[in-house]
């Protein structure tokens, strides 16, 4: 074993500065750069925390010297040697760019083979996601990758320490739990004690931790690892992370309270950023009627307006026929982005299933005089359409776009244009608003209407308002949940409720989704059971720290902050998974693998 690897390192390659000048240090990396000068060589040694210049002058260290001539970038070596200014050749790019090391020893821990692709600098990455993933173990040496990380375990960690102080035991859930079918599809793990049963990995631990109550554990937490069977997108992976959260004796206030604590400490600490001490609050009902959507981005305006009322009796089809009628105002200083080709895309945009499904467009350019240049003027008179200026706060130039659907259609395909708008017409900088911009939207329906029936929002344990209770009975479709999501910039990072704790208001929550008692005990027995012996009231919610990690860092996927991620098919292309077993360990398992369509 080397010398130096036995003395150990005495700094990290970010921590030098001029007051180290005359130290003698030992550094341990990877070689960054090397350039030779002909007698002189330099080094650029990196890890994690930065990267030193080291200096290797033949006089000084001529095995040393030597030895330098076969690195190459990404050796791991060890360098010795003493601090020295590098006095008007300061580097400003770099923390350590006052000072050098100069060598006097070298020890050379392993060679690299010439890698796949540069990580040295992002600049120059030449590599596509597919080949990075491939090779993750080298992606992840590149400096930014390894910032994001950083700053992910800076989360986890002030996670721990505010959530402790506040009173919360970190507490763990399982991983294989009962396979309950008819929610979001599970990862199954089949039983080799227990033939022909299968555990399902967790989604969540939900119902673990909502025992965590029962058991009187009165305030849990937990960083916890949840697996959906999912089609997966940027910010979607298979296997997550999630901050789970559950107080007894809860309100909705007494849920946010902490997280918002929790918030405000983890962007001060890590991004140095002050937040308000108490994040805003909307219903969802105002979020769909402003925004037309439950996670709105409120860093910049364009809000809908309503022209329902206004529009009823203008004898037009496309708007008396509808039963809602809305719009966006795009200000004149927008007026030639939005060309007649522009406004074509836009109309494609809303036709799309994704965006709406919307039947069409209708737009308007408003002129000098008040009057529209467009396809609809023929159709409205000058009244109707001052009257429509009007609402919509329309000047010469702003451009109007409406869309005339049922709700869904209607809410979804504007939001759609809002925050396509948004990214092309780069409003959030234009707005100057914080760039960080949370909300509480709260107040969901407790059910949503399906062609089957009424399916729960959130989940079935989500606690209607104490107020709706009647509604159960009456017209389900307007009880309204006790539930809140926290939304960061148009993301939902967060989301909870309170939950039923009384056996008579689970019992007609579980009517109205139409499950029988033999399901009911079949999924849930074994908490109602537990609901039989003095449950407190409770509540939670559960935060993201992937999608949480990805918005601080400025990640536009959650591969960037997730170690070691699956593609969007869900396969691992380092170690080649998922892959097959072979027929002797599917045996032990009473499986057998069935043989190809067609055969």
């Amino acid at each position: 074993m080397s010398s130096l690897l036995e003395n150990g390192r005495s700094h990290d390659c970010g921590a030098l500065r001029h007051a180290d000048v005359g130290a003698t240090v030992v550094l341990f990396g990877w070689v960054h750069r090397r350039r030779d000068h002909g007698a002189l060589i330099f080094i650029n040694l990196r890890d994690r925390f930065g990267i030193t210049q080291v200096v290797i002058d033949p006089d000084l260290a001529p095995a040393a010297h030597a030895a330098a001539a076969v690195l190459r970038g990404e050796f791991c070596i060890a360098v010795a040697g003493v601090v020295v200014s590098r006095g008007d050749n300061i580097n400003a790019q770099m923390p350590t760019g006052e000072i050098e090391v100069s060598l006097r020893e070298l020890e050379v821990f392993s060679s690299a083979d010439v890698l796949p692709f540069n990580v040295a600098d992002d600049a120059e990455l030449d590599a596509t996601e597919t080949h990075r993933l491939k090779y993750r173990y080298l992606d992840l040496r590149r400096p930014s990758l390894q910032k994001n990380f950083v700053l992910r375990s800076r989360l986890a960690t002030l996670t721990r320490l505010t959530l402790a102080e506040a009173g919360f035991l970190e507490l763990e859930t399982p991983y294989m739990v009962k396979y309950t079918p008819g929610g979001a599809r599970n990862f199954l793990v089949p039983s080799r004690l227990n033939p022909g049963q299968f555990y399902a990995l967790a989604e969540s631990p939900q119902i673990f931790k909502q025992l965590f109550m029962v058991a009187g554990m009165d305030k849990y937490f937990q960083i916890c690892r949840c697996f959906r069977d999912e089609d997966l997108r940027n910010d979607r992976q298979p296997e997550f992370t999630q901050i789970d959260v559950e107080i007894s004796y809860a309100t909705p206030e007494r849920v946010q309270a902490p997280i918002e604590a929790l918030i405000r400490r983890a962007w001060k600490d890590i991004l140095g950023a002050e937040l308000p001490q108490q994040f805003p609050r909307m219903t969802w009902a105002e979020a769909m009627a402003r925004y037309g959507s439950d996670k709105p981005d409120t860093r910049f305006g364009l809000e809908f307006i309503d022209l329902k009322d206004i529009v009823a009796e203008s004898g037009f089809r496309m708007f008396t026929g509808a039963p809602f009628v809305k719009g966006l105002c795009v200000g004149p200083e927008h007026s030639e982005a939005l060309t007649r080709g522009r406004l074509d895309k836009l109309t494609e945009l809303v036709k799309k299933r994704e965006s709406g499904g919307a039947k069409g467009l209708a737009w308007a350019r408003v002129q000098a005089d008040g009057s529209w240049q467009s396809p609809l003027a023929k159709n409205l008179s000058a009244e109707l359409v001052a009257a429509i200026n009007a609402r919509m706060g329309a000047l010469p130039g702003s451009v109007l776009l409406i869309i005339a659907d049922d709700f869904h259609v209607t809410h979804q395909a504007l939001n759609a244009l809002r925050l396509e708008l948004r990214d092309s017409l780069d409003l959030v900088a234009r707005a100057g608003r914080s760039p960080w911009q949370f909300l509480w939207v709260t107040d969901f329906p407790l059910f949503e209407r399906t062609e089957k029936g009424y399916v729960s929002s959130h989940h079935p344990f989500t606690s209607p308002r104490a107020v709706d209770l009647p509604l159960l009975d009456s017209d389900p479709a307007q009880v309204l949940a006790q539930a809140y999501d926290l939304v960061l910039n148009g993301n939902e990072i967060g989301g909870g409720s309170i939950r039923i704790h009384r056996s008579d208001v689970q019992a007609k929550v579980f009517a109205v989704l139409g499950l029988s008692e033999a399901q009911i005990q079949h999924k849930f027995g074994f908490l109602l059971e537990a609901f039989r012996y003095g449950p407190p009231p409770h509540g939670g919610i559960a935060l993201g720290l992937d999608r949480i990690s990805m918005l601080m860092a400025g990640a536009t996927s959650l591969r960037d902050v997730i170690a070691f991620p699956k593609t969007q098919k869900g396969t691992d292309l380092m170690t080649g998974c998922p892959s097959g077993a072979d027929d002797e360990q599917l045996a032990e398992l009473f499986i057998r693998q069935a043989p190809p369509e067609g055969t």
